[in-house]
């Protein structure tokens, strides 16, 4: 469902020679792509971003046994950023996430089914190294 971001169009932040600079065209990003491409850095490095921007809420496997499900009703105005979608995301939440318009979503997994995605709202990580710095963008996934 092509939504325009309602929170924020791009989120960016530095960690050591580390930079991820994101920019949202639409409501629910939905990153995938192989193994060691960074994913999981990248939502660590989000992750430490979230401790001084309020805004974001960051969900992973580790919040598995927690009432995450419950939370993500319950916020309104945030970027939920969720790595490891697959293991966190039942088919109810999906289609709760594909209709929420309280929150953006940034989504990290393999499986976007559920979310009423078009490829549009599909990415994957893209990496430049320059001056001793990784820097991560989003690119369209093929």
């Amino acid at each position: 469902m092509k939504i325009k971001p309602i929170i924020s169009d791009s989120l960016s932040t530095k960690h050591t020679s580390f930079e991820v600079d994101f920019h949202f065209d639409y409501n629910i990003t939905f990153i995938c792509g192989d193994s060691g491409t960074g994913k999981s850095a990248v939502f660590s490095f989000l992750k430490e971003l979230s401790a001084v921007d309020k805004r974001i809420v960051c969900l992973n496997y580790t919040d598995y046994n927690r009432n995450y499900k419950n939370s993500i009703r319950r916020y309104k105005g945030k970027i939920i950023i969720i790595d490891n979608a697959d293991i966190l995301l039942d088919d109810k939440i999906r289609s709760y996430i594909a209709f929420d318009g309280n929150n953006q979503y940034l989504i990290i997994g393999r499986n976007p089914t559920g979310l009423m995605l078009s490829a549009d709202e599909t990415y994957e990580l893209s990496s430049e190294h320059y001056d001793g710095v990784i820097r991560f963008t989003l690119k369209k996934y093929i």
